[in-house]
Order: C-alpha cells, then structure tokens, then sequence
C-alpha cells in the first residue's frame, strides 16, 4: 500500500522559508506558506497553493497554535515545518498537540531549548569537548564589571535568543569597545527581560566561516554537507550574503559531537569560524531548522528539505550523497548593498556570480518575492515623514 502524499505548510516564508517553498515544490502536493511578518517576501510566491497570516508565535504563542489547529481542521493531516527560529521555538513548544494532527519536522522543547538557548549550547560544547569561544553570562552589573576586568576589547554582547534580540536591537549582536559600551548593552537587554552573553571575538573575516549541514535519524547523519562562506553583509557581524561549497573536513566531528550531545535529529546547520590564532573551528550557533543558504544544498543536488519530508512522510532514508564543489548562494539585494563598495576590486567581487551559483531570492520564474524585496528596501532607506515620527 502506497503512503499518501501530505500538504506541506511552510511557517515563516522569509528568505530562510522561501528556499524551503521552493525545495518542496517539485514534489507535485500543494504547499501552503503561513506568515506572521508583513516584511516577509515568500508568502508571494507563485510556488504557493495558498497563503495564509497568522498570530506573531512569539507574541501571541497560544493564539498561534490554536491557528495551527484550526488550520488543520480545514486542510486535513499536513507535514508541517517551521523555518524561523520564531515559529520552531513555538511549535516545540506544543508539538505533543501539534502531532495529533500534523506530521511535525521539528524536535521537541527539551532538544530545541538546547540550541535556541545559547547558554546551554555553549555548556554543552565545554561538556562534549567541542572548542568554542569564551563566554560568559553576566546576572549583574557586577558580573559584567567583573568580566571586563579579565577580557581584551574589543569583545561581543550576544543573544541567548537570537530571534527576539535582533527584533529589539536590529543587529545579531552587538560590538563593544569598552565597559560602559557593555554596561549599556546589558542594561537595555535587561529593559526586555532578555538574558545576554559577553563573549570573546574570534578573528577573521567571512571566509573563516563554515557551516556544517546535516540530516540525522538514529543519532547519525545520513547526509552531510558543508559550505564556506565567502562574504557577509553587514561585513563584520552579519550574516552571509554569498556562501560556497566547499569541503571543510575539519568541522565534521565536532558538528557530530555537539549534536550528539543534544541528542539531535533531523535537519541542522551549525556554524564554526576558524580562528586564526591557532587555527581552530570554533562553534558559533547550532540552528535546529533549515536554514538561511538552504538553496545552495539543493542547487548542488541535495535536497534537505524533501529529504526531511521523504523521511517523515513517507518514510523513505535517503542514499549516500555527494556534491559538486565551488557552487555558490547568493543574496543579491544585501551583498550589492553591502558589499559592491568595500570589495577591494570589483573583479573579484563579482566572481561567484560568473561561477555556478543560485540566488537567495530572484528566481525569473517567482519573480514577485524578489520585487517585494526591492520594494521594501526602497522604502525603507526613504526618510519617515515627520507626522509618523511625532
């Protein structure tokens, strides 16, 4: 007897969501793309069978799986799949509900707090032996004091929720270059109850940077797949704008070691950066969902995301996998924006765009996210007028 194709529901359909609209949408079953920000582009895409706007799942957590619920009731059993750090928090959260009528592509809480909280991802690379960088998570004014007496500026003030700190301070996280900088910093994640990290900086630039991606079932990885990247925007602490892959055997074991550690399954990226002082990965953030350049994967023939839809859905393990090297993702609009000027010869810039590659978010044939794109960004650079100001 032939397992059923399911709907698939894609939450969250910004850049990370529409690569994965887009993955799912040779396997010939409608795909229905749910939003909770207006500043999304993939709820636009003509790969969508239907678009659908829901309550914010971080803001209205139980509205929004109720939502989910109801939805349900409409569109009957789907594979439901969460790609924002937002909507993942949210439905681990209640997947025990969730599963009663979807097929869910996520862990649960006790896994997803894991990675989601950066304490406890750093603590569990200290356990499992995994390098990363020094990091401390200050309770007081005092304990910042007293870390800035014992690092070199200058250091970080990170998220232990990334999410909810980029939504309050706009940036991943925040360069200071003396205590009252960190002072400040702290202060304001405090305001909103957000609980931050002061962290060392591992030097280097974009290409000391690598991301691990990986699909596991049974505490192994069936598919492996790394990528380097090439260019961030913003330069310093952004994140990147043009990845390439490459094979970076060097963050194979520990990427296995931190996911073992979490007792992980199912699709990951995990970000390393070597660090030029010694020569060392050092683990950055591990995202327990598809993520950001989930297209170059598929434009070099593996397919995450149907991969994860073919094993919980119809319960297919996918072969042993290769894949071409020095293929490039591109985001096009923030790597212009970013980078055009400060690369220091246009030649090279535009490099990986003469080489294999494929954009982020313009696809000639779904062009309508690109051009919410180009819209929103011109809107966004045009001063406010000052009646919405007062």
């Amino acid at each position: 007897m032939n397992t059923p194709m399911l709907p698939i529901v894609v939450i969250g359909t910004h850049t990370v969501g529409l690569g994965v609209i887009r993955a799912l949408s040779g396997l010939g079953v409608p795909v229905i793309g749910v939003y909770y920000d207006p500043k999304d582009m993939g709820y636009l895409s003509n790969q969508l069978t239907e678009r659908v706007l829901v309550p914010h799942p971080e803001l209205r957590e139980t509205e929004f799986v109720r939502f989910l619920l109801a939805l349900s009731d409409r569109l009957g059993r789907c594979f439901l799949l969460p790609a924002s750090d937002a909507s993942l928090a949210a439905v681990s959260r209640h997947k025990s509900e969730l599963a009663e009528k979807y097929i869910v592509a996520s862990v649960e809480w006790e896994i997803a707090e894991l990675f989601i909280a950066k304490k406890h991802t750093y603590a569990l690379a200290e356990a499992a032996g995994v390098p990363a960088p020094k990091t401390l998570i200050p309770q007081s004014v005092e304990d910042v004091e007293a870390y800035s007496r014992q690092v070199e500026y200058p250091c970080l003030v990170k998220p232990s929720e990334s999410h909810r700190f980029f939504d309050i301070f706009r940036t991943k996280m925040i360069r200071v270059e003396s205590l009252d900088e960190m002072v400040a910093a702290y202060r304001k994640a405090a305001e909103h109850s957000l609980e931050v990290m002061l962290q060392e900086i591992i030097p280097g630039d974009a290409p000391c940077g690598a991301n691990y991606n990986s699909y596991w079932v049974e505490d192994r990885p069936l598919v492996e797949f790394t990528g380097q990247k090439v260019r961030n925007a913003p330069p310093d602490f952004g994140s990147p704008s043009v990845v390439s892959s490459v094979p970076v055997p060097e963050i194979l074991e520990p990427g296995r070691k931190i996911l073992r550690a979490m007792n992980f399954y199912g699709y990951a990226c995990t970000e390393f950066k070597r660090d030029p002082r010694d020569g060392v990965y050092k683990l950055m953030e591990v995202n327990g969902r598809h993520n950001l350049s989930t297209l170059l994967a598929v434009r070099c023939g593996l397919n995450f995301p149907e991969i994860h839809y073919r094993h919980l859905v119809l319960g297919e393990l996918p072969p042993p996998l290769t894949y071409p090297h020095d293929i490039y993702w591109i985001d096009l609009t923030r790597d212009l924006y970013h980078n055009l000027f400060r690369t220091r010869s246009q030649d090279g810039f535009f490099a990986p765009y003469r080489r294999k590659h494929i954009f982020a978010i313009l696809d000639f044939k779904d062009p309508k996210p690109f051009l919410k794109r180009c819209n929103d960004l011109v809107k966004d650079s045009l001063p406010t007028p000052k009646s919405k100001r007062e």
